[in-house]
This record gives C-alpha cells, sequence and structure tokens, in this order.
C-alpha cells in the first residue's frame, strides 16, 4: 500500500470548524468524499475539496495512481497561528479577536501496491566534451 500525503497550512478558519469537515472526510474513498465536498456551501468543504484534488494530482506524478484506487486514511486538523486584533465597544472600551488559522494534512492510502516512477536520467554531454578537447 502506497500513503500520498498534501498540506494546507495558514487557512483562515477556526480548527474546530475545519474539523467538522475531516470527520466527514476520514475514512472514505477519494472520489466518494470528492462528490460530497462539491455539494456542501461551506468554506471549509470547498478548501478540503481543493486539498484532496491536490493530494490526488500528487498520487498521480509521483506514483501513477488513479482517483479510483485512492481511500483517505488519516486527515489531521491543527491550529495555526492566532492572529491578534481588536474591536472598539461601548465607553471606549477595546474586546480582544483573535482570527484563528488551521493546518491541515491529508493521507491517501493506494489499495493496490504500485512502484515509484523511474527518475529520468541526466545526460552528461559537458563532461565528455571537455575529455575530447584535452
Amino acid at each position: 500500500m502506497q500513503e500520498v500525503t498534501a498540506k494546507l497550512r495558514f487557512f483562515r478558519i477556526g480548527p474546530r470548524k475545519m474539523r467538522l469537515v475531516a470527520d466527514m472526510v476520514r475514512g472514505h474513498k477519494v472520489l466518494l468524499v470528492m462528490d460530497r465536498l462539491y455539494v456542501l456551501d461551506n468554506k471549509a468543504a470547498k478548501a478540503m475539496l481543493k486539498l484532496l484534488q491536490s493530494a490526488v494530482a500528487n498520487a498521480k506524478s509521483a506514483y501513477s495512481l488513479s482517483a479510483e484506487t485512492l481511500r483517505v486514511k488519516s486527515v489531521t486538523v491543527d491550529g495555526g497561528p492566532v492572529l491578534k486584533r481588536w474591536m472598539p465597544r461601548a465607553h471606549g472600551r477595546a474586546t480582544p479577536v483573535r482570527e484563528r488559522t488551521s493546518h491541515v494534512n491529508v493521507v491517501l492510502v493506494s489499495e493496490e501496491p504500485v512502484e515509484k516512477k523511474a527518475k529520468k536520467e541526466k545526460k552528461t554531454v559537458k563532461k565528455e566534451t571537455k575529455k575530447i578537447k584535452e
């Protein structure tokens, strides 16, 4: 089984809201999850859909895997840095506003074992031409 990862960092939504969408995704087939997320009218769902598309693209380019064989193994949502702002209130007071961010990690796993693509060989033309000149 081959594992493929994708990360979304510093996304401007609270981790608690993002975890609601992550719980829907975890453990299901990728194509089924993408259909569900496409229908949801939610900022977190749109970001999760884009992240899953990135993970599928990583799987296709690195391991030549198709989306039909992929399943979501794990989704972790962690808190990122908090932007601290303030809001003016009555009688000259100011109340703090904490704008939270999220870090999301997605791990996809393939149902079938495959090998990694072979890298292209580099040409060593420059070295050979130097030998001829000498």
